[in-house]
């Protein structure tokens, strides 16, 4: 029953965030990323396979063409084959783009919501319930991680479908926690294979895999490795099997994946390249390859210390400590990043929601906030700061946010007040300024600038502490995890 409370709440929340307003609502030619979506249902479904990531007469890649990877394209086509049943006006080739109406609205909502629940939410209750802990400890996770008012926002109000890929990692990390690596390697690339920026979480799953396998150096782990490398190839394959048929075809696809000819980045996001233009204009020194290779190197660099941590010395703590810190450093450093992405560090962080309750309410408010430009644009303002503010007094109503008061953590506890309650003002300062202020003529993006790098400081403070916590961890705190050891597993096959 409890837990039947909790889906419905959590379901409630998301319909009364899906009748705001969509990305480019009503605003012609291009209208925003509600129509994007749209539009690959209209293409998937009326054009054939090798067409979808092409330019031809019937496919316009200018006009939103396709730029996620086949398992979106595939989504994309069941959804246009759906909503072709209820009204072929809704997927017309050409004559139904910019479609607007309230009953198409209500169905690319429902095709959310529908999404959701049947991705998103399972993952998350098998993930709490299979742990070790207590009815009420799984019941404060489900709840924070079910309303974590970034993923709501971006899924339900701006419109997207990010709840499939992150449900697909979620339960390969919960697989790789479970011993079972073959399983959690199929999850992690049908991610990767519905959104790219998965490629965020790659390096820990590589290297947590490796350590495991050559934890000892013998003929058994090599072959685990060898299992798990065909387990990798059969299942990319297996998703891209309409487009091997020719390496033109492939390539095409990948160029349509990673458009290096975009720009640094995407607006103004909360990333280290975006803060940096403020006093260096990367863009007018470096030409698209320098900046590609400056990002390359940067974020392999941050990467490699978290990763060789995790190679040398495997555990699952470590690895979840891992998939923070890689996708974080890729957010801050790599090239074209889209200010959404954050959602792919938050819902890891969300996995700690009772064992670090300050980091993850202090994270998930401010990478919710870093996308305040997006979401005043989109008119969800009053949705933003509704469910922020739900999820601020949920987290504290039911978790201890701050250090419990005893003699030995009192210091910390009124440091970690001091230092939220400032950086809360900081964020309903520059919230007020850009919803009631308007920027010098000369300045007109100054307050997401703003924005943009008070969340970029934040997001560097959370790297060094993430990466602290990664590497204090002790070999026993893997004991209170569901991990099972490749020695168990070896002992039950």
């Amino acid at each position: 029953m409890q837990l039947m409370l909790i889906a419905l709440v959590a379901v409630l929340v998301r319909w009364c965030v899906s009748l705001c307003k969509y990305s480019g609502a009503g605003k012609r030619p291009m209208f925003g990323d509600y129509e994007a979506q749209r539009h690959w249902m209209e293409i998937t479904y009326n054009l054939p396979v090798h067409e979808w990531y092409n330019q031809t007469e019937r496919n316009d890649l200018q006009y939103w063409g396709l730029d996620y990877p086949p398992l979106t394209a595939y989504h994309s086509w069941l959804c246009g084959l759906i909503a072709n049943k209820i009204n072929p006006a809704w997927v017309a080739l050409k004559t139904s783009r910019g479609f607007e109406s309230p009953e198409h609205k209500l169905f690319m909502r429902y095709s959310v919501l529908v999404a959701d629940i049947l991705f998103f939410f399972p993952v998350v209750f098998l993930m709490f319930m299979k742990n070790e802990q207590t009815k009420y400890a799984m019941s404060k996770s489900l709840v924070l991680m079910l309303l974590s008012p970034g993923l709501i926002l971006i899924d339900h109000g701006h419109f997207q479908y990010n709840c499939v890929s992150l449900g697909f990692l979620l339960l390969a990390v919960m697989l790789i926690g479970k011993g079972r690596e073959l399983w959690g390697s199929v999850f992690f690339v049908l991610a990767l294979n519905y959104k790219q920026m998965e490629l965020f979480h790659a390096f820990p799953f590589f290297f947590y895999l490796l350590g495991l396998c050559f934890r000892k150096l013998d003929q058994n782990r090599v072959m685990r490795l060898m299992k798990i490398a065909i387990t990798v190839i059969t299942t990319f394959a297996v998703c891209w099997a309409p487009f091997l048929s020719n390496k033109d075809s492939a390539l095409q696809v990948l160029h349509r994946l990673f458009p290096f000819s975009r720009g640094l980045y995407e607006d103004k996001v909360a990333n280290v390249w975006c803060s940096l233009s403020v006093v260096v204009k990367l863009k007018d020194i470096l030409n698209r390859d320098q900046l590609v290779l400056l990002c390359l190197t940067s974020t392999l660099l941050m990467c490699l210390p978290s990763s060789l941590n995790l190679l040398f010395k495997p555990s699952f703590l470590r690895f979840k400590y891992a998939l923070i810190n890689c996708s974080l450093v890729f957010f801050l450093f790599s090239f074209q990043v889209h200010e959404k992405s954050i959602l792919i560090v938050t819902v890891i962080v969300n996995l700690f929601s009772v064992q670090l309750p300050f980091w993850n309410l202090w994270f998930t408010v401010i990478s919710t906030f870093s996308m305040l430009p997006l979401l005043i644009k989109d008119g969800l303002l009053t949705a933003y700061i509704a469910i922020t503010l739900l999820y601020i007094l949920i987290s504290r109503g039911i978790t201890p946010v701050f250090v419990l008061p005893s003699n030995e953590y009192r210091l910390q506890r009124r440091l970690q007040k001091f230092t939220f309650y400032w950086s809360m003002f900081g964020v309903i300062a520059l919230t007020t300024l850009s919803v009631f202020t308007t920027p010098p003529p000369k300045l007109p993006d100054l307050f997401p600038v703003l924005v943009s790098m008070y969340s970029c400081a934040h997001f560097l403070l959370f790297l060094i502490y993430f990466h602290m916590r990664q590497f204090q961890c002790q070999d026993t705190e893997t004991t209170n995890t569901s991990h099972t050891t490749y020695t168990q597993l070896k002992k039950k096959q």
